[in-house]
């Protein structure tokens, strides 16, 4: 799992613009999955892998992404107002940071320790920038200060502007995403803070890659990487994907069960494998069907 797709975990962690992406991603035929859900008394519903952040430029938008958004009745987005970057920021430092936290570098084992020290380098922060911040939060952080591309361009966003008068809902918001994190046991967190700081050396190749998997649809390849790096932890990968999944299927049954039609907008990650939300529906025997 790369920095890309830890951060599409969790869309209110993508607070700022970051750098500008390579070309890689430029000139792709545009083929992001989208799943038609529908059952016997005409109820329906659309699912729409994201990603929370893009580099100017790229297109993504297809006539069956605007098609379906356009039949839907409701909006569904993990965090409904990502626009509001002050109460974002508020809300990550209410939750991610304690007084007296150990430096930073001594959070991680020594085999880790330079990988951590290199990121902050990178990153052009220090140790004392985290001396009152959660170890997740830390992680978060640094993730997203060297990651590629720019939050306003994420796709959640272009759709609350490709429909503005849509009714709009959120699957957590940004307390009960943030939340997640905050209460994952220090030794996940910590985990999670070594696994970001071993990967930033490969994270923009990553990135590259993992951001035409999406681009072009291929779930498949989107599904091995859940089961990557820090999600192959099976204690992190049960709080940060499968039981958030499993709480959005029940949720988004009962949109469909009350003639919401709502399109479903939320991480890619989230759509892939047997723990994602197509396959989630289907077990609840809903018909759904990939058309794109």
């Amino acid at each position: 799992m790369s920095l890309r797709w830890l951060l599409g975990l969790c869309a209110a962690a993508c607070l700022t613009a970051c750098k500008p992406a390579p070309s890689e991603l430029f000139g792709i035929s545009a083929q992001p999955a989208l799943w038609e859900v529908s059952g016997k008394d005409g109820a329906s519903a659309w699912l729409f892998g994201t990603v929370h952040s893009l580099p100017d430029g790229v297109e993504w938008r297809t006539p069956a992404v605007e098609r379906a958004l356009g039949r839907s009745g409701l909006l569904v987005l993990e965090v409904a107002d990502l626009a509001d970057q002050a109460a974002l920021a508020q809300e990550f430092a209410r939750l991610g940071r304690s007084p007296d936290q150990p430096p930073l570098l001594r959070r991680v084992t020594p085999e880790s320790r330079p990988a951590l020290a290199r990121l902050l380098d990178q990153a052009g922060m220090s140790e004392a920038d985290f001396a009152d911040v959660e170890s997740w939060a830390a992680a978060l952080t640094l993730a997203q200060a060297i990651k590629h591309g720019k939050s306003d361009n994420g796709v959640d966003r272009a759709l609350s502007a490709m429909a503005p008068a849509k009714p709009v809902a959120e699957l957590e918001g940004a307390a009960g995403q943030l939340g997640i994190f905050d209460r994952l046991p220090e030794a996940d967190q910590r985990d999670l803070l070594a696994a970001i700081a071993q990967g930033a050396a490969t994270a923009s190749a990553e990135e590259m890659t993992l951001a035409r998997h999406w681009l072009t649809g291929d779930v498949a390849a989107i599904a091995v990487e859940t089961h990557r790096g820090i999600l192959a932890d099976a204690e992190l990968r049960d709080a940060l994907l499968v039981q958030r999944n499993r709480a959005w299927a029940a949720r988004i049954a009962g949109m469909i069960e009350r003639g919401k039609h709502p399109f479903v907008a939320v991480g890619a990650a989230h759509m892939a494998g047997k723990d994602g939300l197509p396959a989630l529906l289907a077990e609840r025997g809903w018909i759904v069907k990939r058309v794109q």
